[in-house]
């Protein structure tokens, strides 16, 4: 945590986690390998923040590691800047031993503490320097002892207690006051074991200096260290700084080497967004333990309400997140995208991230969207989103992945696969089953929003496109074409893979179903609409609904002239291009064209910025869904479907056929307006956003974005 002091009246602003409202940045990783090496930029007022890190593995417990904290001024020849506190902490969860040593002046010398996973460990907070120097730099130091109150809490824990005045007094200076904290240092008197609060320790010692300074916390593990006189010194001073260039090169190389953006004529800026975008994507994986809230799937819509959510068995997942400010759990649509992303800077831990997420499935062969384990990440949620429902699926994205590892025919990604086979035939399964519509070879998601006056829409969360416009009177009646779209990836995929790993039987069930939903006549039966031109949902629907004010109530659904009846629904967008997008046609086939009209028009879905979610020319285009509830799919540019509609394009492009010339230009054309726009907007506001304006190309949403908006960088190799 860190606070600048003084700047206001009152307590400092106490910074510690990512927030989307919270005033910081731009901030994020410049370097991160996934791995042992890291360094991250913070812009906060008139500071900027360096934090670096870097492992060094050894012993049998993971090895050391060290981090450099660096604070300066934001701009060159800044007047004197005020003090600022960093605060260093360590909270156990009260099964583990931690001893402090402290020193004079409350400085703590060091921690030593031992737990199952780590063995005997030693943890250092070094004396502060200038910045790039060894010159020691005056801290006045405080420290704070107590049980731990939990992860959520641990915030407010230290804000409510950053009550004393102090005195920081260089020698020859005058005394500046500080807020700090006002510990112990008795140590004696407490439990050392930590036992008797039998929910751990919370151990934190901050320190307070004067700007620019440099600051180093060391962890030595027991088992590295005890390696006779082989060992290689403290990890700190010069040898951290060493190390640290010597990760940053090797980093660069690597980069170059696994996308060739030099080679193939990207700018040093873009390089620099593409570097930015792989480490935050990198940086944002986390490993997170706990229970989720499940409602059981009873096999009839509505009987969800009458059961009590159950907590489903504590258990772990290793994933990247979309976003560390809004949306840090995981969220099995959007990993997908991620791993295609990371697999091809480490297919290592691409394997260990879908082994997690497999590893989530329960009897039925079913896996939540939404992974909300412990109470840490049930803080940052809304309670509307907690639940999640074990009859509603979400796109199978994680398929995306598993078709590059069958592609690259990497040894240890088949052998990953052979392991992972049961679980991936488990999981389409329920998907291809639970979803099937009342039209054999039809699906629809189940869990759209109920018909409420107050929305213009039902949402469909479970699709991943949120507030798309569906049929507009939800019924069992529904074909959803983007869901057939996935079922038939995932038929494809899987009969690909169970060939390949001599699965006879699984072959022999899914080629058939396979063949059935990709064969034209079926698609066109239950999806083309000739008086769209496109493909389409159908359902009950009417395009003769507004939201009209209704005081006192506010904005309400008004249905007028024609009714709804059973039709193709009017939502030219995202939906439509599925075929295409998942690359589901034949080159010669006569839908192609189309589609590909629909996509160039920019009447339609063409943007200068990218393709627009939803058509201009659609009644819901740019339409709120309620008072409250802004447009989100309805015309903003996204950059998963964007990275998929150039894979295609690029895919037909290549393919010999009526419109390879066409789909050739076209991909040239929408990565250069994408990767374009997504530069200039990470240029003027330091961040990668989860959509672009289709008007102006503005980032939109929350930011850092960098989930599946990390594709720009693949868009940007030409890797799909």
């Amino acid at each position: 945590m860190w606070a600048q002091q003084g700047t206001t009246p009152g307590t400092p602003k106490l910074r510690h986690t990512c927030e989307q409202g919270d005033g910081v940045g731009p901030y994020g990783w410049e370097f991160h390998d996934g791995l042992s090496f890291g360094r991250q930029h913070i812009q906060d007022g008139a500071l900027r923040l360096t934090t670096e890190f870097v492992k060094r593995p050894g012993g049998q417990h993971g090895g050391d590691w060290s981090w450099r904290v660096t604070v300066e001024p934001q701009a060159s020849g800044t007047s004197a800047l005020s003090l600022v506190s960093l605060f260093f902490y360590v909270v156990t969860d009260g099964k583990e031993v931690l001893q402090p040593e402290v020193g004079a002046k409350g400085q703590l010398k060091f921690i030593s503490g031992h737990t199952s996973e780590l063995g005997d460990f030693r943890l250092m907070l070094l004396p502060p320097t200038s910045p790039g120097d060894t010159a020691p730099k005056y801290g006045s130091y405080n420290v704070f002892w107590s049980s731990n109150p939990g992860l959520p809490l641990l915030t407010e824990m230290v804000k409510s207690r950053l009550n004393h005045w102090f005195q920081h007094r260089p020698p020859g200076v005058s005394p500046e006051r500080y807020l700090g904290l006002p510990g112990s240092l008795k140590w004696e008197d407490r439990d050392p074991s930590g036992q008797g609060q039998g929910q751990g320790q919370f151990l934190i010692q901050q320190v307070t200096l004067k700007v620019p300074f440099s600051v180093e916390f060391v962890f030595e593990s027991g088992s590295a260290q005890a390696r006779g006189n082989q060992a290689p010194g403290q990890l700190a001073g010069s040898l951290l700084t060493q190390a640290l260039e010597r990760h940053a090169e090797a980093f660069r190389k690597r980069f170059e080497k696994t996308f060739q953006l030099k080679e193939k004529g990207l700018s040093p800026g873009e390089q620099v967004l593409g570097q930015a975008a792989l480490s935050g994507l990198l940086g944002g994986i986390g490993y997170f333990y706990g229970q989720g809230l499940v409602l059981p799937d009873l096999g009839m819509e509505g009987s969800e309400q009458k059961v009590d959510p159950a907590l489903f068995p504590p258990v772990p997942l290793f994933t990247a997140v979309p976003s560390r400010s809004f949306f840090p759990r995981g969220f099995l649509w959007d990993e997908g995208f991620h791993q295609l992303v990371v697999q091809r800077w480490d297919p290592h831990l691409t394997r260990e991230t879908l082994g997690h997420w497999l590893g989530l499935l329960n009897a039925d062969g079913w896996i939540g969207r939404e992974q909300v384990l412990g109470d840490e990440a049930r803080a940052r949620v809304p309670p509307e989103f907690l639940v999640q429902r074990a009859a509603h699926a979400n796109p199978p994205t994680l398929l995306l992945p598993v078709a590059h590892m069958l592609e690259g025919g990497d040894p240890a990604d088949l052998a990953f696969l052979q392991k992972a086979f049961p679980r991936l035939h488990a999981w389409f399964s329920w998907l291809h089953q639970s979803q099937a519509g009342p039209v054999p070879l039809s699906y629809r998601w189940r869990g759209r929003d109920p018909a409420l006056p107050t929305l213009l829409n039902p949402k469909t969360l479970p699709s991943g496109l949120d507030d798309y416009p569906r049929a507009s009177h939800p019924s069992a009646t529904e074909r959803h074409l983007d869901l057939r779209c996935w079922v038939a990836l995932g038929a494809r995929v899987l009969t690909q893979l169970a060939e390949q790993l001599g699965e006879a039987e699984v072959a022999a069930e899914l080629g058939p179903l396979a063949a059935s939903l990709e064969a034209e006549e079926s698609l066109d039966e239950l999806h083309w609409a000739p008086e769209l031109g496109t493909f389409a949902d159908f359902g009950n629907h009417t395009k003769a609904v507004q939201l009209k004010p209704r005081p006192p109530q506010g904005l309400i659904r008004v249905v007028g002239q024609p009714p709804p009846r059973l039709q193709h629904v009017d939502a030219m967008g995202y939906v439509s291009l599925f075929p295409l997008l998942l690359r589901l046609l034949d080159p010669n086939s006569s839908r192609l064209g189309p589609l590909l009209d629909i996509l160039a028009d920019r009447r339609h879905l063409w943007s200068p910025f990218g393709l627009r979610s939803l058509a201009a020319s659609s009644p819901f285009y740019g339409q709120r869904n309620s008072e409250h509830d802004p447009p989100y799919w309805r015309g903003a540019v996204w950059l998963n479907v964007n990275y998929l509609a150039l894979g295609a394009l690029h895919h037909y492009g290549h393919l010999e056929g009526p419109h390879q010339a066409r789909a050739a230009r076209l991909h040239s054309e929408l990565r250069a307006n994408v990767v374009g726009n997504v530069w200039q907007q990470y240029q003027a506001t330091g961040f990668l956003w989860e959509q672009y304006s289709d008007q102006d190309g503005r980032g939109m949403g929350c930011r850092p974005f960098q989930g599946w908006t990390s594709l720009v960088l693949l868009a940007m190799a030409e890797d799909y």
